[in-house]
């Protein structure tokens, strides 16, 4: 027993310690976006840079062909360490960098295959008397990205291992080095698409790359890939569960990408930019809050495994009472909202208090959502996650259309989103309650 408290009290401590460290990350990440966001605006254009943000959020495909795996390796790797089974944990490691370079090759090749012979220009809505160099953008954007996929299994790799404050410096210090890179463009004067496509996808490649060897060489050897210790058996298993996390993820993206898409074909690409920057002005409280639960996905699986449920369950009454907090501080951000843009972007681009309200919402109830999900995560119990998540991603596009086509009103848009996520919420909130009360049956305990 006192063993069992000793380790409960090191994962709390280690979960603070993360908390702590993940908040000056993210912070430095949330300065930088709202940096980051005029910079560009003005050395892009509004119209051009609706095209980067559509871009951008393209790419966010990418990294979640993985499948899921990076997500898998991570439980995996939480679950082989309480139990001491470090050599199964590092094949798992091995294993799953050779996944995701099998993956990567031929996906990079089809890629570059299909921005060759489509019309980009058709697809994007794009004029191309205004970016005349939308096909070499798009080869050189989606090389980098993919180049970036193999590496950013790192970033996995410290979340398994309980230290998720490490994957947020690892991207802290890509958009650190994607600013710099940016400024250097507007004081220049080489406002090119291309540039800033270049600066933003190179920048967290680099800093991947500069982790490799200190990780794997220096800080845990005993943990490194390794080519003989490939095993297409541990492969399965993560892919088995990675499949799971891939579906959740995919569908998420696909709200996320195709509003983009929908927003610059049903309206016009110069109001993606309005929209994106209501979302990333908003999504400040949804990064707050990622940082707050990231920390418990992996503390909750180990946790889980040594049977812990009393840590768990004192674990999601604090972030009750953060939800409350979040819940008030973006009832605030709503109220100064015009005089924020005001100061953020200037007076050149006018956001409807409508749109602040629409996006406050549907940013909040993923936020509540997540509240469970993380723990469900850590758990492993997905399968209800899946269908619901699936079917939000299904019914999207279809539902937009039509109700884009009958009111030509961008907040009936993003009421879209709102509603197919609210099933996903009650689920996720019923679903955890029935697990931690050993309730959990059927569909509830997949």
């Amino acid at each position: 027993m006192t063993n069992n408290n000793s380790i409960s009290r090191k994962r709390s401590t280690r979960l603070q310690k993360n908390i702590m460290v993940s908040f000056i990350a993210k912070g430095w990440s949330a300065i930088i976006v709202l940096l980051s966001v005029p910079i560009t605006l003005k050395c892009l254009g509004e119209y051009t840079n609706g095209v980067w943000l559509t871009i951008s959020s393209m790419m966010l495909w990418i990294d979640n062909l993985d499948i899921g795996l990076g997500n898998g390796m991570r439980n995996k790797l939480a679950v082989y360490l309480a139990h001491g089974e470090e050599l199964r944990a590092r094949s798992l490691v091995s294993s799953t960098f050779a996944m995701l370079t099998y993956i990567i090759i031929p996906t990079l090749l089809l890629l570059l295959a299909f921005f060759l012979s489509c019309d980009a220009y058709g697809l994007l809505n794009v004029e191309y008397e205004k970016i005349t160099n939308l096909d070499s953008i798009l080869m050189v954007t989606v090389t980098l990205v993919c180049a970036t996929f193999v590496f950013k299994l790192i970033g996995n790799f410290y979340m398994g291992l309980q230290l998720p404050a490490i994957s947020n410096l690892l991207i802290a210090a890509g958009q650190t080095l994607a600013l710099i890179g940016t400024f250097i463009i507007y004081k220049t004067g080489s406002h090119s698409l291309l540039h800033i496509a270049l600066v933003n996808t190179a920048s967290p490649l680099l800093v991947y790359l500069l982790a490799f060897p200190y990780t794997f060489w220096y800080k845990f050897p005993h943990l490194s890939p390794s080519i003989r210790l490939i095993n297409l058996k541990e492969a399965k298993e993560v892919v088995n569960m990675g499949i799971q996390f891939f579906i959740i993820q995919a569908s998420g993206v696909i709200l996320f990408m195709t509003s983009n898409i929908l927003i610059s074909k049903l309206f016009s690409p110069s109001m993606v930019t309005p929209y994106q920057i209501t979302y990333r002005y908003f999504s400040i409280m949804l990064v707050v809050f990622t940082v707050i639960c990231m920390p418990f996905w992996n503390a909750t699986t180990d946790a889980y495994e040594r049977g812990d449920i009393q840590w768990i369950d004192n674990a999601t009454r604090k972030l009750r009472l953060m939800t409350v907090g979040i819940l008030l501080c973006m009832l605030l951000m709503i109220l100064v909202s015009n005089f924020v843009y005001a100061i953020w972007i200037g007076k050149n681009i006018t956001i409807d208090i409508r749109m602040s309200i629409a996006v406050a919402i549907y940013i909040f109830i993923l936020i509540y959502s997540m509240r469970y999900s993380y723990f469900i995560n850590g758990i492993g119990k997905l399968r209800l996650q899946l269908i619901l998540s699936a079917l939000a991603a299904i019914l999207f596009i279809p539902l937009a259309y039509l109700v884009v086509r009958w009111t030509n009103d961008i907040i009936c848009f993003i009421a879209v989103m709102c509603i197919l996520n609210i099933p996903g919420l009650i689920a996720n909130k019923i679903q955890f309650g029935k697990l931690i009360n050993g309730q959990a049956k059927g569909i509830w305990n997949q």
